[in-house]
């Protein structure tokens, strides 16, 4: 492809490795994209931020396509991973240390199945203290992280699947299918309330979102590579 057709808009699938932040994709991609076609700016963003410990599908756009970006983040994500039953983080997820821990004796196999239907359709759920909204101009994991208390309020989401795939306590395996702005980490510690114990996302991938798959996504580094393999041959 030319510089043209980055700058008319491109949608760029990306499978986001793990520890990578969105931002840094975008900055990953953006930069090439100047160097390869020796330019000073081109947008580029991204439709829905993943955690650092979340991998999967990552939609970016270029060019003129970043004004379908929020056309993109309004579709319907899917979801797979890891809850890990009988212990709590701040985070909701591996970014903090446990905080709290449950009994999980109690658990049955019917009980987990059973506590996935109090979740699906219209749920209330709170997003986590450390998440990347922002409250006066200010992000709260940066507040989370300086130890400051701050007041969420909870927002409504709609999950339309949510099926269980493994159950190997103290871990157990999902699939969500949700609308925008569903927090799996929310989800996951509520899950953990509602069963009586507690509990912290371990593992979360994003396969989906609209018609998008991340199968067909391509790591970071291998989209730099390809483009520059585009040069040796014109």
């Amino acid at each position: 492809m030319e510089v043209e057709d980055f700058l008319n808009g491109q949608v760029i699938l990306i499978d986001k490795p793990l520890k990578w932040t969105s931002f840094q994709v975008v900055n990953k991609l953006r930069g090439a994209l100047k160097k390869r076609f020796k330019i000073k700016k081109i947008k580029v963003g991204h439709a829905g931020t993943l955690d650092p410990l979340a991998t999967g599908l990552l939609i970016i756009c270029t060019g003129k396509f970043t004004k379908r970006i929020n056309q993109f983040q309004a579709e319907t994500k899917e979801y797979t991973g890891t809850f890990t039953i009988g212990a709590t983080t701040p985070s909701y997820d591996l970014e903090t240390e446990i905080d709290q821990v449950f009994p999980t004796e109690h658990l049955t196999e019917e009980l987990i199945l059973k506590t996935t239907r109090k979740f699906i359709g219209e749920i209330e759920q709170f997003p986590p203290i450390f998440s990347a909204i922002q409250k006066d101009g200010v992000r709260l994991y940066d507040l989370a992280r300086k130890g400051e208390s701050v007041e969420i309020k909870s927002r409504k989401t709609h999950i339309y699947e949510f099926k269980i795939t493994r159950i190997e306590l103290p871990n157990i395996d999902f699939r969500v299918v949700c609308s925008k702005g569903t927090y799996i980490r929310s989800l996951a510690y509520d899950f953990g309330k509602s069963l009586n114990s507690g509990a912290h996302l371990s593992a979360l991938r994003r396969t989906k979102s609209g018609d998008f798959n991340v199968k067909d996504g391509v790591s970071p580094n291998a989209f730099v590579e390809s483009i520059f393999k585009d040069e040796e041959r014109s």
